[in-house]
């Protein structure tokens, strides 16, 4: 039940719009000012069609575009504090709507940030996040250095935000949701290979984490002919897909969720409450259950020696095979090596 994609909310409910965007043609900087004034006038326009709405989601690269050849391009870089951003802060104020955008960040010290922001219905920003996993080796992007940020969002919501490939990590989820998110985020430009990754992991991180999930990509075909994916998606706190979209370029896929289900499940579920299990194992047994960490993966990666079996066999670790020069060196400041970008990507 998503009260008729959003128009009979139900008591508590969030009312989500997710925005299959058309992948969009930008190749000089005038394009990235173009862009923002489309999803500002689809903002203004979602919000005068469906008064009930609370946030719009746009996908990712919906402002920068998906053609790799003008990525790093400084010129065609955005600053959160910048007047492309600017305006889909107006636009939100103006519709008093909430919106979550897909900003390609200028970095002074190293490469380019794929970041996002989450901006409420006063055109304040309330969330702002940098992609923790670029999809590698097919984008360039500085790898995130602020973590995994909550912020209060409308009717009761704890939002959080994902971008992409940071969604096929399940600890990336797990991460959102032990910060107290129960709408978890995540915004794409996925193309066709992806689609059934996508869906899987859009409801397993549903589930594990007792979290709604709200998803989308761009959709359309970019320079290239290939298409990527839309396929909006809501998913319930079991992982039931609530709305489902569908390739449909600029169609907005509405539903709602509602908040207070999600933080009911994780106070009075006994099986499968995973995420509070996870650091209470078998409680049955052991009053409070187990609590220390049998996880190996874990106390590496946190102690810095984080290494597979295979690691020495690992044949991709940097993005020359996909034309991008060299990485900088580990823990240097100065500006990446830039190359020619690669032919085509899968836009994660």
């Amino acid at each position: 039940m998503t009260g008729l994609g959003g128009l009979n909310p139900s008591e508590g409910a969030l009312v989500l719009g997710l925005v299959q965007q058309q992948v969009p043609v930008v190749n000089e900087p005038p394009d990235v000012k173009a862009t923002a004034e489309k999803i500002a006038g689809m903002v203004r326009a979602a919000k005068a069609g469906l008064p009930t709405l609370d946030l719009l989601v746009f996908p990712e690269y919906s402002l920068n575009g998906l053609n790799p050849k003008v990525w790093a391009r400084d010129e065609m870089l955005c600053d959160i504090d910048g007047p492309e951003v600017e305006i889909l802060r107006g636009a939100c104020a103006d519709s008093a709507v909430w919106g979550c955008f897909s900003v390609m960040e200028r970095n002074r010290n190293g490469a380019p940030y794929n970041s996002g922001i989450i901006v409420d219905d006063t055109g304040e920003v309330v969330l702002y996040y940098r992609k923790m996993h670029p999809m590698v080796p097919l984008e360039p992007w500085e790898p995130g250095d602020i973590g995994i940020p909550v912020c209060d969002g409308p009717a009761g919501s704890k939002l959080a935000l994902l971008i992409c490939h940071d969604g096929m990590l399940p600890e990336m989820a797990r991460e959102a949701a032990y910060k107290g998110a129960n709408v978890i985020l995540r915004t794409a430009g996925y193309t066709d290979p992806i689609r059934h990754a996508w869906q899987i992991t859009n409801q397993v991180n549903a589930f594990t984490n007792l979290a709604y999930t709200a998803s989308v990509a761009l959709t359309g075909a970019d320079a290239t002919g290939i298409w990527s994916i839309g396929e909006a998606m809501i998913c319930d706190v079991d992982g039931a897909v609530l709305e489902h979209g569908d390739n449909s370029p600029d169609r907005i896929v509405t539903g709602e969720v509602i908040p207070a289900r999600a933080d009911q499940a994780r106070r009075t579920w006994g099986v499968e409450n995973n995420i509070y299990q996870l650091g209470h194992r078998g409680y049955v047994a052991v009053r409070g259950g187990a609590k220390d960490n049998p996880y190996t993966y874990m106390t590496d990666l946190a102690a810095g020696r984080y290494r597979v079996p295979w690691e020495d066999e690992v044949e991709i670790t940097d993005g020359t095979s996909a034309g991008y020069g060299p990485p900088r060196e580990a823990g240097s400041t100065t500006e990446t090596h830039r190359s020619s970008a690669p032919r085509q990507t899968t836009g994660g």
